[in-house]
């Protein structure tokens, strides 16, 4: 469990915010899961790594690509239903995002709630999270915004926020990032968003649905090579920040849509025979061995919801696309 290392409120260059919690996971923790990673038989490293700056400055990139249908759906559905949805949290609620992006749905959201207690950004990026915190605050100079730098994928101290009075609190999760968990790890990740958000509490998040397999392998293979980049960004960062010595130009970003298992797996595949080293570590790669770096859960909606009910959540309401590609759905706990 991650314990906050700070709390105090943050100014000068990312503006005024008004408090931050720093839940960050140290360094020698990054460097422990990605060795217990790649000493495994199948090589493997946790997608939640991707996200530094750099990182998080391509996936944004990613999200506006003509072949990721899934911000600009999501996007729209929360345009078209925002007034409904807003009427349905009610006013003085506690706003608590998963993975802050950037912030452009969020603005979706807070300018239908003018009552908000406060905004909770949490994120994994330091620096991508007050940046996008900074943003908000200037642009919104009545709310209440209070980053939490944290892995939320894990489970946390989190901040009990007693200086805010609110109503309830919703936990609101964009983007289908719920699929980067295995079903298993998804229904655990939704029991601990259930006890984040309390008695009466909510939940608002996105689901990418199943479809055809062509549209979802273009996703994840873009013509302007971005989501290679993101993925090689991952290497670039565990050179800089672990002390490694991968060559980018021996590792080939590979993506596919497994119907069967309904996800969407992430690999960055060696070229050749080689060996990496990190710091005293070192690893061997055959010629077209594989890094599995992320999975895309794709999901039904009703054993999406069927899942959420075991977790203990209610349907309280979902909205899809005329195509039914993506849904956005309110849950309460039960």
């Amino acid at each position: 469990m991650s314990h906050p290392r700070s709390s105090q409120a943050a100014q000068s260059s990312y503006g005024y915010i008004v408090s931050f919690h720093d839940l960050r996971p140290t360094p020698a923790a990054f460097r422990q899961e990605v060795i217990a990673g790649l000493r495994r038989a199948r090589k493997a490293i946790p997608s939640k790594f991707f996200y530094d700056q750099r990182g998080s400055a391509l996936f944004d990139k990613i999200c506006q690509l003509e072949e990721y249908y899934l911000t600009r759906i999501e996007t729209d559905l929360l345009e078209r239903h925002a007034a409904e949805i807003a009427a349905l949290i009610g006013d003085e609620a506690l706003l608590i995002e998963y993975g802050s992006g950037s912030g452009r749905k969020t603005r979706v959201l807070l300018d239908q709630l003018p009552t908000l207690a406060a905004y909770v950004p949490v994120d994994i990026s330091k620096e991508h999270l007050l940046a996008v915190a900074a943003e908000l605050s200037q642009e919104y100079p009545c709310l209440r915004v209070t980053p939490v730098c944290a892995d939320y994928t894990q489970e946390m101290a989190f901040p009990d926020f007693e200086e805010f009075p609110y109503r309830r609190r919703v936990v609101f999760f964009p983007g289908s990032s719920i699929g980067n968990f295995a079903p298993d790890e998804a229904e655990i990740f939704l029991r601990r968003a259930a006890e984040v958000a309390r008695e009466n509490g909510a939940l608002l998040i996105g689901v990418d649905l199943r479809k055809d397999p062509t549209v979802i392998d273009a996703a994840y293979n873009d013509r302007q090579g971005v989501t290679a980049a993101f993925n090689l960004n991952l290497l670039r960062r565990i050179n800089a920040e672990l002390d490694a010595d991968f060559d980018l130009r021996l590792f080939d970003h590979r993506a596919f849509y497994d119907p069967t298992h309904g996800r969407v797996e992430m690999h960055l595949v060696s070229s050749q025979s080689q060996t990496v080293r990190i710091g005293d570590e070192a690893f061997s790669f055959a010629a077209g061995e594989a890094i599995h770096t992320e999975d895309s859960y794709k999901y039904d909606l009703e054993d999406f919801q069927a899942m959420a009910t075991r977790a203990g959540w209610k349907t309280k309401a979902a909205w899809q696309d005329e195509r039914r590609y993506f849904a956005i759905c309110l849950f309460t706990v039960t």
